[in-house]
């Protein structure tokens, strides 16, 4: 298990959607200042999500500092404006798991820009699902139709962050274990929605995920992972506050993953995030808590 390693953590890593956010897609006020607080007690603060570079920037400006970023939930890492790491997804094997998918009736959506142009290809605007549907509506200026997405994809000057899919929760379901089954050389890494019978499949790089850039990240700034608070309410949020020092879960969150044994703290609509900065960073936290 792990434990902090100092009185206090020395990272906050904080998902978006569903965690900072609640439920009206705003910052409380709460959570504003518990977060400026840690960062004027020396807390570095990373918000690590799946969103794309422009989504995520537009929730950064809203906080105090530069947050780094961590995106594609690991793909692409942002610090201060730039980007200091990209793993994206190899051009064919994007190409092998579009073919795939698009056999089983999958609407794909591929994430394109290494220097967070956070581009959308996709072959159809009007996807089936009507939730897949807003999510590209509200990117509108960043959507980019094609006639072939397989060609589209061989043709980038680089290769694409990830392929996306959206759909019900049994469809989308289905395609992460097909996509399992077929042997793929990915990370199918999932979102769950389930009171809106959504579920997102983010399918990256092998090597891509939340906790392997956050241990990137801890490398490169001189922290040992268990001196991280994660906090997270999401399936694609599990290997991060499993390795984290302290790992929070939502109470939001899905029944099934707050019954991992991580902390259950408050849902995003009773300021869950600032509870637990407050908790075990502005009041301090006794070395040997665990996280698990």
């Amino acid at each position: 298990m792990s434990a902090f390693t100092t009185a206090v953590p020395r990272v906050l890593a904080l998902d978006i959607d569903g965690t900072l956010l609640n439920s009206r897609k705003e910052i409380s006020p709460r959570n504003r200042a518990a977060i400026e607080a840690a960062g004027a007690a020396g807390v570095r603060i990373a918000l690590v999500t799946g969103r794309r570079y422009p989504a995520a920037r537009k929730i950064a400006d809203l906080l105090p500092g530069r947050p780094t970023l961590v995106l594609h939930n690991g793909g692409l890492v942002f610090e201060e404006s730039v980007a200091i790491r990209v793993r994206p997804l190899a051009r064919d094997t994007a190409v092998s798991v579009l073919t795939f998918a698009k056999a089983r009736g999958a609407d794909p959506v591929v994430h394109v820009g290494h220097g967070g142009e956070g581009l959308l290809y996709v072959e159809n605007d009007s996807p089936s699902h009507t939730l897949l549907a807003y999510y590209l509506s509200r990117s509108h200026p960043d959507v980019r139709v094609v006639e072939n997405l397989e060609a589209a994809v061989r043709a980038l000057e680089e290769d694409p962050l990830q392929v996306m899919f959206g759909g019900s929760m049994k469809e989308m379901s289905d395609l992460a274990r097909a996509i399992e089954v077929r042997g793929f050389d990915v990370s199918a890494l999932r979102t769950v929605y389930p009171k809106d019978d959504l579920s997102l499949i983010d399918v990256v790089a092998p090597s891509v995920d939340k906790s392997e850039a956050l241990r990137f990240l801890c490398a490169r700034w001189g922290v040992a992972i268990e001196e991280v608070l994660a906090i997270g309410d999401n399936w694609n949020d599990r290997l991060m506050l499993l390795s984290a020092g302290k790992g929070c879960v939502m109470g939001n969150a899905d029944p099934e993953l707050r019954a991992l044994g991580l902390e259950v703290i408050p849902g995003n609509d009773e300021d869950g995030v600032a509870w637990a900065v407050e908790r075990f960073v502005l009041r301090g936290v006794a070395p040997g808590m665990t996280g698990k």
